[in-house]
This record gives C-alpha cells, sequence and structure tokens, in this order.
C-alpha cells in the first residue's frame, strides 16, 4: 500500500507543521485528517469523556467559521487533544496564540501562562482556601477594588497593594481572604503580607510549585448583612525573574476595578497594552496600547463594573 503510506506522511507532516504554527482551525483540520476519523466519530468520542459538541459545531471550529471558547467547548479542545493523540495544550496554546495579541512577541518565552499553570493554580486554591475554611463568596459583595502594581529595578514583580471597598451579604462576615498568584519562578515562602488599614493578618497559606498565596485580612469588626467596609492590605513579592504582566480574574460580575502598575525610573518598558480574557484558555481581545506617564512611570486601566473574565495589563521590554 505505498500510495496510503505516502498519504499518511503527507497528512502526518502537515499536521506538524500545523501544530506548530497553527492557527488553530487548521491545525484541528488536520489533526482529524491525519487520524482519519469522520466528524460523527469525533462527536462520538467527545461523548464518552462527557462533552457533548454538535457535529456542525466541530465543522465550523476546523473551517475557522467559529472558536471554541465558552467552558464547554473548552473542554471539548481538552478532549480532543487526547482523542486525535495530539501533545497536551497544542491546540489550547493555538487558541490562546491566535487571539490578537502577537503584534510584538518577545523571542523564547510564551505571551502568558500556560492553561494547565492557571488550571493547577486553580485546583491548589481550592484547596488552600478550603484548609481555611473560606466559602467561594466569602460571604462579601465587592463594591470597588483599586490596586496598584510596582515593578522593580530588576524588571521583577516587586510588590503590590489593593484597597477594597466590600459589602457583607450575610451577618457575621469578619474577614476577606487575599490571593497572590507570582510570576513564574517566584518563592511563595519569601514573600510578606501586609495588612495595612482596617484589618490585621491572619492565616496564610503558600504553594512553591504554583506560586500561590492566600491569607486571610481579619476585620475589626463582625459586619452585619448590608454594611460596608474599607481595607488595604500589599503583598511584598520580588521573588521571580522579568515581569511581563499582571492580570486579574474575576468569577463573576463586580463593582469597579482599578489597575495601576508603575515602573522603576531606571527600568521603563518599551511600550504598555491592556488585554481582556473569557477565561484562561480563551483568546485576548480587546487590546488597547496604554501610554506610559513620564513623570510616574505608570499606566492604569479602569473597569467600571467588572465582568466575568480576566483583565490585564502586558508590557514589552527592550
Amino acid at each position: 500500500m505505498p500510495h496510503a503510506t505516502q498519504q499518511t506522511d503527507v497528512a502526518t507532516a502537515e499536521l506538524d507543521t500545523a501544530l506548530r504554527g497553527g492557527p488553530f482551525h487548521v491545525a484541528l483540520r488536520a489533526a482529524i485528517a491525519a487520524r482519519g476519523l469522520p466528524l460523527q466519530r469525533v462527536q462520538h468520542h467527545l461523548s464518552r469523556y462527557g462533552v457533548r459538541v454538535g457535529v456542525t459545531s466541530l465543522s465550523y471550529w476546523q473551517q475557522g467559521a467559529r472558536r471554541p471558547q465558552r467552558p464547554e467547548s473548552l473542554r471539548a479542545v481538552r478532549a480532543l487533544e487526547e482523542i486525535l493523540r495530539l501533545p497536551d495544550e497544542s491546540l489550547i496554546r493555538l487558541l490562546a496564540e491566535n487571539g490578537g495579541d502577537r503584534e510584538h512577541p518577545a523571542a523564547g518565552r510564551p505571551a502568558s501562562r500556560s492553561y494547565r499553570s492557571f488550571v493547577e493554580a486553580s485546583g491548589v486554591l481550592r484547596r488552600l482556601l478550603a484548609d481555611l475554611d473560606a466559602p467561594p463568596d466569602g460571604g462579601l459583595q465587592t463594591l470597588g477594588h483599586h490596586e496598584r502594581v510596582r515593578i522593580g529595578a530588576r524588571r521583577e514583580l516587586a510588590g503590590r497593594e489593593s484597597q477594597h471597598i466590600v459589602r457583607a451579604l450575610r451577618d457575621g462576615v469578619d474577614r476577606f481572604v487575599a490571593v497572590h498568584h507570582g510570576d513564574p519562578g517566584c518563592v511563595p515562602e519569601r514573600m510578606t503580607v501586609q495588612a495595612l488599614e482596617n484589618c490585621r493578618t491572619g492565616r496564610v497559606r503558600r504553594h512553591h510549585d504554583t506560586g500561590v498565596l492566600v491569607a486571610e485580612l481579619l476585620f475589626d469588626t463582625r459586619l452585619r448583612a448590608g454594611d460596608t467596609y474599607l481595607f488595604r492590605y500589599g503583598v511584598e513579592d520580588g521573588t521571580a525573574g522579568v515581569s511581563r504582566e499582571y492580570v486579574r480574574g474575576f468569577d463573576s460580575a463586580g463593582g469597579q476595578y482599578a489597575l495601576q502598575v508603575r515602573f522603576d525610573a531606571g527600568a521603563p518598558p518599551m511600550r504598555c497594552h491592556r488585554f481582556t480574557q473569557h477565561s484562561a484558555a480563551a483568546p485576548r481581545s480587546d487590546r488597547q496600547e496604554l501610554p506610559v506617564s513620564e513623570r510616574h512611570r505608570s499606566v492604569h486601566l479602569v473597569e467600571p463594573r467588572v465582568r466575568s473574565g480576566i483583565v490585564g495589563i502586558g508590557w514589552d521590554w527592550e
């Protein structure tokens, strides 16, 4: 069967090329062709993974007419990597990279944390929060969150400060659990938490491999349902290498969020931009260049009312 073997070799070569350079729909189409699976069979395999996706959606995905973005669709992409015997995160990576955030890619580094790192950190975070007996919503509604991030002379994430305005959703709430996710290579054991206003530091938990730190901030009083409270805290980091972005995720809609990033006088960035994502695995969108203040060496963004998803600021060095 020399002709069939030749066709297989060509399909494999096309797949390898598509997985390296994308875009997503071309890689998906090449992977399905290389395995010789009709879309009905692909759908059947997905159902065995507990994921329901229509043949029409699969067809749109491999044509580039639509992109998987909803959580269920992203689960399907993860399952497709196994069904089609592809390297882990090969399709997810292409989804993230083809999201319009590649105008100024820096050589030798990914544009952002991998989807797997977010998944691992999410699992660790759930365990750490459970260890602190912290409910998912904390019993608080965020009315306003102003965050100030400092980038140091070594271009590292030196630290950040957060001011929260919250409203109690029920009686008896007396604490807030803060979460800090350091840059790759950080050392959570060397980070410190500072209670700056209207709170004091309680228990702190760290996870070395994912760079996650969680800390209780204890209020001076027990709130009643409807009460508002303002508090401020900081995290000193400075334990990782060169930082290139800062992101903040939101599980649900909420109040105002403002993020300011200030750079050291001796290490200004070349350019800055803001971006959003529906989820950690979704492509980035709403990219907008941000002018850097020459006098104050800072950039900022303001979300008048946050939505579920991710918002962040990225920057490029020389």
